[in-house]
């Protein structure tokens, strides 16, 4: 239900900035809709892609291996893993959900995939090589990790804690 309402909020506020757009003037309705269809033209191939590889993932999974690192009985070595692998997974939001989501049908704790997807959006290494560090000085890069750092372990706790 809630995926519903969501994708209605979106369509609304697609149809909105259409219209504004179009109150614009037709040459900027049509370049924001030249844009968007580029966009997802794009996007369609990986998130297909994410969508199939999520799917055979969570089957493809040794569940034994998974209930042991980052299920219901992995406490805080699985919070650990789980942000660890989180912080090296690299790539969008299709390569990181899909993980996570392969991981909870595969039978991973929901705190530990909490803590994972935690720590991939704020502790990926693959962005701080790529653009952090070469666009920020490396004391403040350090300093927003080290601020960071303790989120995918609280996010997990708190997550215990709504059980």
């Amino acid at each position: 239900m809630i995926i519903l309402v969501f994708t209605v909020i979106l369509g609304a506020v697609a149809a909105i900035l259409s219209g504004i757009a179009l109150r614009r003037g037709r040459a900027t309705f049509m370049e924001g809709f030249r844009d968007a269809k580029k966009q997802f033209i794009f996007l369609l191939p990986r998130l297909i892609i994410g969508i199939l590889g999520s799917g055979f993932l969570a089957h493809l999974m040794p569940r034994e291996a998974v209930l042991a690192w980052f299920g219901p009985n992995s406490g805080f070595t699985g919070t650990a893993l789980a942000t660890l692998a989180g912080a090296l997974t690299p790539g969008g939001p299709v390569v990181g959900y899909a993980l996570g989501s392969a991981a909870l049908k595969a039978g991973a704790d929901f705190s530990q995939v909490i803590a994972y997807v935690t720590a991939w959006s704020l502790l990926t290494i693959n962005r701080m090589i790529s653009w952090e560090f070469p666009l920020m000085p490396p004391r403040l890069v350090a300093i927003r990790i080290l601020v960071s750092l303790p989120f995918p372990f609280l996010a997990a706790w708190v997550t215990m804690g709504m059980r």
